[in-house]
């Protein structure tokens, strides 16, 4: 199996974890703001990679990456605050967070195999987004 297949088969995955996370809360807490953002950011991961698949040209393809990369940091932003508000557990909250961790590692892996393959070079704010990340194994690699 391709990397992009087991990418977009764990993306699918983590989508239908998000989806049921959103029923949950809309059903036993009648919460809808927090639920909606979870479910936008977390859905949109898989979203993205679709469209990748269709991507114009190498430029956009790692571009599609990028977003979803950006959607799934988002989501563990969300993850962490619903821990933390409590309307999750913490065990729950670190499964999810793992499968999250897991689809950005696959994403940052997949574009620095484009780049790397295109040659391409890195600008100085992507230089500078790199030194953001906190966990040393999601920075990207050049």
């Amino acid at each position: 199996m391709e990397e992009n297949d087991v990418l977009r088969e764990k993306a699918f995955s983590f989508a239908l974890r998000i989806v049921d996370l959103s029923r949950f809360f809309v059903s036993n807490y009648r919460e809808l703001v927090l639920s909606k953002q979870v479910l936008r950011s977390g859905t949109s991961i898989g979203a993205n990679l679709a469209e990748a698949r269709q991507a114009q040209s190498r430029s956009d393809f790692v571009h599609k990456l990028s977003i979803s990369n950006k959607e799934a940091s988002e989501t563990n932003y969300w993850i962490e605050l619903l821990e933390a508000s409590h309307f999750i557990t913490t065990p729950q909250a670190r499964s999810l967070l793992g499968d999250c961790t897991k689809l950005q590692r696959l994403l940052i892996g997949s574009i620095n195999t484009v780049k790397r393959k295109s040659g391409y070079k890195l600008s100085i704010g992507e230089l500078s987004i790199s030194r953001l990340f906190h966990d040393k194994e999601l920075q990207y690699t050049y």
